[in-house]
């Protein structure tokens, strides 16, 4: 029913891969390993630090969260897109659409902020080892993170909620594989100017603050170390953080390529293809660039193993 050249759109069309016929399956093969990769990944690290109890401080309790939000962050995409090209049916429900849109936003709000927190940590556990404990305490983790997860839930929720009023014209193509917030905007009829203006905003709050703290955090860390400088402490400082640098850097340099530095070049493939990195590929990586790097998940590892295989 159409009126006023609006209509009422009731699915979306995602075309964000535009992979021919005779590759479907070989990346249909490709995408369920990396997810099953990410899954199993994220998990190992969650029970790990579930059941060590040497793992069991603030940086392992930050990372337990982290490993959960990218878990979460790549189930919100993924299977949508597995089954697309099973089935070879590339729409998304209205209704799908935003609760993607939705789920996104939450998770990626955590991630930029548990990455903050960590960086905190990595900052305080170098600069001040003698008040670690008292100054990141379990309480204080614990609130931290809940407080965290309010604040992304109901930003996510404002956003989606904005969304939801939005009207529709005939054209329901989203050029991606999944329901940016960005492209649903492209195909709106009706004013997205608060829409716009509340992204430009809370854009700075939730990723371009977090990432300038981060960058802060470990701006102090250097110049802590170069005070006192010696080979074992820039080590430690390597092996401490080294770590946490990649994650931000895979995370942050994607989003930042991606949305706060847009060409007007850019190729519908190209943005895909990045897009594909922080939703997809980083979530992936994660859990191989924390366990091949940590000595203590490595350790962890094995004490599990052995207390397995001693109990049977």
């Amino acid at each position: 029913m159409k009126m006023n050249n609006k209509t009422a759109i009731t699915q979306f069309l995602l075309l964000g891969l535009p992979i021919s016929p005779e590759y479907k399956h070989l990346f249909y093969a490709l995408f369920l390993t990396m997810y099953l990769t990410t899954v199993l990944g994220n998990l190992l690290i969650i029970v790990l630090i579930q059941l060590d109890s040497h793992l069991h401080t603030p940086m392992y309790f930050f990372l337990s969260n982290l490993s959960f939000t990218d878990l979460c962050f790549s189930s919100v995409t993924m299977p949508k897109l597995l089954q697309n090209m099973q089935s070879q049916d590339p729409s998304i429900s209205y209704g799908g659409c935003l609760a993607q849109i939705y789920f996104l936003m939450a998770f990626g709000d955590m991630e930029s902020f548990l990455l903050t927190v960590m960086a905190y940590d990595r900052y305080v556990a170098i600069c001040f080892p003698l008040h670690y404990t008292s100054v990141m305490s379990l309480k204080l983790c614990t609130c931290l993170v809940l407080l965290l997860w309010m604040l992304t839930t109901s930003h996510a929720l404002m956003h989606t909620l904005l969304a939801a009023r939005l009207s529709f014209c005939e054209n329901n193509v989203i050029l991606d594989f999944f329901c940016d917030l960005f492209a649903l905007l492209k195909l709106a009829c009706s004013d997205t100017y608060i829409n716009d203006l509340l992204i430009l905003i809370m854009g700075g709050l939730i990723f371009i603050i977090p990432f300038l703290l981060i960058v802060m955090s470990y701006a102090r860390i250097i110049s802590s170390i170069l005070k006192v400088p010696s080979t074992q402490g820039i080590y430690k400082v390597f092996s401490t953080c080294g770590s946490h640098l990649s994650v931000v850097s895979l995370f942050y340099g994607t989003i930042i390529g991606l949305y706060l530095c847009p060409s007007g070049n850019n190729s519908t493939v190209k943005e895909t293809a990045m897009a594909m990195m922080y939703t997809v590929v980083t979530p992936m990586l994660n859990p191989f660039i924390y366990s091949l790097r940590n000595r203590d998940m490595k350790r962890a590892l094995i004490r599990v193993i052995c207390s397995k295989k001693i109990s049977l």
